[in-house]
């Protein structure tokens, strides 16, 4: 008899579908498994047989052969057992349904107990987007599948082998998911404040206008100036994830396993702090099934690298074209496998080995070389792609005794979304759904021209700072960027009604959406926060 359900597996972060067909017929007790499985689904033969005899519903003695579809495509995962299982058993007789609305997602412990998988929440997606109505997924999967429940869709989450049985027929039935995850996640709920940080009040602006246009910044500073403190306060003043960067973010924590029962949902923002002796593999993802690396689980959001010279140079090189690109194809003999890595870069260094070079309070113990070749740990075109430098001296006494709080996250978060929205409505206006998700830093060379116009005196100024500065082609798009977000804050700022998020933005004129001329200050700014590197460089 042939038995043919459905499951499926994951490529990257997305999920396909899988159709397992299965033919039973007596005969010798036989088990044949094909279509491209990898070890961990060819192993799956002893699990499902000794799952099912401790579970009560043992296999008959037959000759059954599965196939995996698609045949040429490789199926890695413990994932298809749950299905293959459900076909087997559909084939043998010992249950009778019509299973071509269904999904079965899952791990078949030896006791029949069905074990949680990597990756549900996009083979989920990818069941429901082929049209299947009824899901089955492991019970402690189930808060994180219900995330991409829709309407006619149900999902359930199944214990164990006798609960799958007696559901499918018809004896005790499994309720389907009704609950919401997003009610149980907090949002921006960091332990974190910016007022928290005393003085550096220049650092502080150039923070927020890094998150305010998504650019990547560094911080340099003797020991104890506040840069890992500052840096890791950076999260608190980005604006909130919409649904769609929420849903891709949680989607690669579920590929790499990072998902909780508890939290099955990612809404903050990740920050990822690697430690400087991670290989290149780890920061930027691979693997002989290549897995998502450092950049691609801090998409949508920060990653922080604290002592920036010491990381190791391939490493550090090897960010170089995914902070262009915003994803990263990592190509292994398994496999080819891209990853997304839209994330704000955040640095921090010393400027020399001993920390002092420069300092007012410490003695500097490196010579001239040493500092040389300290700071010869970064290139030149890793700097390039860094659109802010700023420093950060040591604080002193009436700074650090000041009891006086400054701002908040939470005020300054309100700005920084102000200006995120003023720059989707002028993409919106300009007609370009497909940056629907853009900042400024992700603004395209191409867009430049008509997205960062300069009054006369800022043009006469972007010359002088080219011909003095010597500034590459790639530094200069990112002064302009940097200018745009400038002169968008100055705007929301004489604006205040616009820090509503319930502000009408169809009331402001267009001209001043699309436009916003950028004028002198703002080039002489962007300019000035990209001069360290002349400076130490």
């Amino acid at each position: 008899m042939l038995s043919i359900t459905y499951s499926a597996a994951t490529h990257g972060i997305d999920g396909f579908l899988v159709t397992v067909e299965c033919a039973c017929s007596r005969g010798l007790e036989n088990f044949e498994l094909v279509g491209l499985p990898d070890a961990a689904v060819r192993e799956s033969e002893k699990r499902i047989f000794q799952g099912s005899e401790n579970s009560g519903f043992p296999i008959p003695s037959s000759e059954i052969a599965v196939n995996l579809a698609p045949a040429d495509r490789r199926k890695e995962g413990t994932a298809l057992e749950l299905a293959i299982l459900a076909a087997v058993y559909n084939g043998c007789g010992i249950i009778n349904c019509d299973m071509r609305k269904m999904c079965f997602i899952g791990e078949i412990s030896f006791s029949g107990d069905i074990r949680p998988v990597r990756g549900a929440l996009g083979m989920t997606i990818a069941a429901i987007n082929a049209g299947l109505t009824e899901i089955f997924v492991p019970e402690s999967n189930i808060r994180e599948a219900a995330c991409a429940n829709r309407d006619g869709v149900n999902i359930y989450g199944v214990p164990h082998i006798q609960a799958l049985v007696a559901h499918l027929r018809g004896q005790t039935l499994i309720p389907p998911t009704e609950e919401n995850p997003l009610g149980a996640v907090c949002r921006n709920s960091y332990g974190e404040d910016m007022s928290q940080v005393k003085g550096q009040h220049r650092a502080k602006r150039a923070m927020e206008i890094a998150a305010a246009g998504g650019h990547n910044i560094l911080l340099i500073g003797p020991p104890g100036s506040g840069k890992s403190m500052l840096a890791k306060r950076l999260p608190s003043i980005l604006p909130e994830m919409s649904w769609e960067e929420a849903l891709e973010t949680t989607k690669i924590h579920s590929c790499a396993g990072m998902l909780s029962e508890e939290k099955p949902f990612v809404m903050e923002r990740p920050f990822r702090s690697p430690h400087h002796t991670l290989s290149s593999p780890a920061l930027v993802g691979g693997g002989s099934i290549p897995q998502p690396g450092e950049i691609s689980l801090a998409h949508n959001g920060v990653v922080f690298l604290d002592e920036f010279p010491e990381f190791k140079k391939d490493a550090l090189e090897a960010l170089r074209q995914p902070m262009e690109d915003k994803v990263v194809t990592i190509t292994r003999a398994a496999a080819k496998i891209t990853y997304p890595s839209r994330f704000m870069l955040v640095c921090a260094m010393n400027p020399c080995k001993c920390g002092y070079y420069g300092s007012r309070s410490g003695v500097c113990k490196c010579g001239h070389r040493e500092v040389e070749k300290y700071l010869a740990k970064i290139s030149g075109p890793m700097l390039d792609r860094i659109d802010i430098q700023v420093e950060m001296p040591e604080l002193d006494f009436s700074e650090l005794s000041d009891a006086k709080r400054g701002e908040s996250s939470a005020v300054i978060r309100a700005r920084v979304e102000a200006v995120r929205r003023l720059t989707k409505e002028r993409f919106r206006r300009a007609g370009a759904p497909r940056y629907a998700l853009m900042n400024n830093a992700m603004l395209e060379t191409e867009l430049l021209s008509e997205f960062c116009a300069l009054s006369e005196d800022a043009l006469r100024a972007m010359e002088t700072i080219m011909q003095g500065q010597m500034l590459s082609a790639r530094a200069y798009d990112r002064v302009l960027r940097v200018a745009r977000t400038l002169c968008d804050m100055d705007y929301i700022a004489a604006n205040p009604g616009l820090l509503s998020p319930d502000a009408d933005w169809s009331a402001v004129a267009e001209e001043k959406i699309l436009g916003g001329m950028i004028k002198k200050k703002h080039i002489m700014e962007a300019a000035q926060m990209r001069s360290l590197d002349k400076k130490y460089w």
